[in-house]
């Protein structure tokens, strides 16, 4: 189920949830306002015999003696008076005897018509409860007159619980329809605030399937959806990123093959010349001879050196380059290593340094790969040197790791060339002089010798500055 068809039907069982709720409230007030009224009649019975049980007890005290005593009489109207009760006192046979509002009492009222013993007939006008109990003699028990009591109906009837139950009525309305307006808000907080912001999302989504990198994803509010939202655009812009990394890679690729292919035909038509022409006879004697081996061999050792790179770059793509690590001790593999390059190095009239003395402690190296990444780094200084520049190596122990510098003073890099040098393809800028080798390759030397390194459990890094020279760092841990 959707989200927005989900919440849409709990918000309005919520909403029908209240409204039974007020129902049910208003069901119990009318329930109970009716029970009140049928136990009204009792209470207010009783109530009417507690207000006007002193006046009766007075009345049959001095029944006998009342027409006749005026203090009485008086004693009585200041009672009626004080409690606000009005008192009528009649004969058996309806003649009235003492009347608390008139002063002519030589009225006579119908017995059957006007005298009310029970709470329902006494009700007879609005506001209004005219009651009547028998005047009982207290010796013979026999009643000798009837006392009629007017009382105000608002003293009797108590308006407290029916309030207290009103405002309870009224609480209860004002909060569903709080809850209910609260339930609306909630509803369309949650579509603008949230399904909204989704639904952008899921379009933003489509795009990118279809291959539009370009929609921006932004919500204006750092909540939980605006964190997802940067992340999105941050997961948009990594994957275009990748994408048109991808492209230059297979540009690159392409590339790759193409100069590869120009570089390896150029050495090899070179050596087919020279080859033609000493099996022609051009090469009369033993100088001739050797300087055109001496340039076949050069060119040999160029497409050497590519078909090398390109054979590692495979490899490294596969995730296969083959890496043996050996205990072994330092010095025998860096004099080993380090003393054919210092000869080649010398024919280049480059001035090489090598280290005057060789740390000779236990590490775990691959000979073979650890030349591969000197060799590469001194080829890339001869690149960068010209006649009479000096290539240094050094190594010293620090912190329980060996460190192989490989020092030249040429041209050093271009600061844009900086962050890129262990990119792959990446070859940089020709040097403005001439140097000691020509800058050939396909720009994967320093990428592998990054790898080989990774795999030895050290690492490489670089200083340079440009017209001052270049220095790299190997590290090896020691075992």
């Amino acid at each position: 189920m959707y989200l927005k068809n989900w919440i849409n039907k709990w918000i309005w069982m919520l909403i029908i949830c209240v409204g039974l709720l007020f129902i049910a409230t208003l069901i119990l007030f009318f329930a109970t306002h009716k029970s009140q009224e049928v136990s009204e009649d009792q209470y207010v019975i009783n109530q009417i015999r507690l207000s006007v049980n002193q006046l009766l007890l007075y009345i049959e005290d001095h029944f006998s003696i009342l027409e006749r005593d005026s203090e009485i009489r008086s004693k009585l109207q200041q009672m009626s008076d004080d409690q606000e009760i009005e008192i009528t006192i009649l004969h058996l046979d309806g003649k009235v005897m003492f009347h608390s509002i008139e002063k002519d009492v030589t009225s006579t009222i119908q017995i059957k018509n006007n005298i009310h013993y029970d709470l329902f007939t006494s009700q007879q006008e609005p506001g209004k409860i005219n009651i009547a109990f028998p005047i009982v003699n207290d010796v013979s028990h026999e009643q000798i007159g009837n006392a009629i009591f007017s009382l105000n109906k608002d003293s009797l009837f108590p308006s407290k619980p029916n309030s207290n139950y009103f405002f309870l009525v009224i609480l209860m309305g004002a909060l569903s329809f709080f809850i209910i307006c609260l339930a609306l808000y909630m509803n369309r907080k949650v579509q603008k605030d949230i399904l909204t912001p989704l639904h952008e999302l899921k379009k933003n989504t489509e795009e990118i399937i279809k291959g539009n990198y370009e929609q921006m994803s932004s919500y204006p509010k750092l909540a939980e959806l605006g964190e997802l939202y940067a992340v999105f655009d941050q997961m948009r812009l990594e994957i275009k990123q990748l994408v048109i990394l991808q492209n230059e890679q297979e540009q690159n690729q392409k590339k790759l093959i193409s100069s590869i292919s120009h570089d390896v035909r150029t050495p090899l038509t070179t050596i087919k010349a020279y080859l033609d022409a000493i099996s022609e006879g051009v090469c009369r004697n033993e100088d001739s001879l050797m300087s055109y081996i001496h340039i076949m061999q050069t060119n040999t050792e160029k497409m050497s050196r590519l078909i090398d790179d390109l054979f590692i770059h495979a490899l490294k793509e596969l995730g296969h380059i083959p890496i043996h690590l050996n205990e072994q001790y330092s010095r025998d593999v860096l004099t080993n290593i380090l003393l054919p390059i210092q000869y080649y190095v010398q024919t280049t009239n480059i001035h090489f340094i090598k280290p005057a003395i060789i740390p000779n402690v236990l590490i775990q190296v691959d000979e073979g790969r650890l030349e591969q990444v000197i060799s590469n780094l001194v080829t890339n200084a001869l690149k960068h040197t010209s006649n009479g520049d000096t290539i240094t190596i050094t190594t010293y122990i620090e912190y329980q790791t060996l460190y192989i510098q490989v020092i030249d003073n040429g041209n050093g890099m271009l600061p844009e060339d900086m962050p890129f040098i262990f990119e792959r393809y990446f070859r940089g800028h020709q040097p403005e002089r001439e140097s000691a080798i020509k800058n050939e390759g396909a720009g994967l030397g320093l990428s592998i010798c990054q790898h080989i390194m990774e795999e030895h459990y050290g690492s490489i890094s670089f200083h340079s500055k440009h017209e001052e020279g270049t220095t790299f760092t190997l590290t090896l841990p020691i075992s």
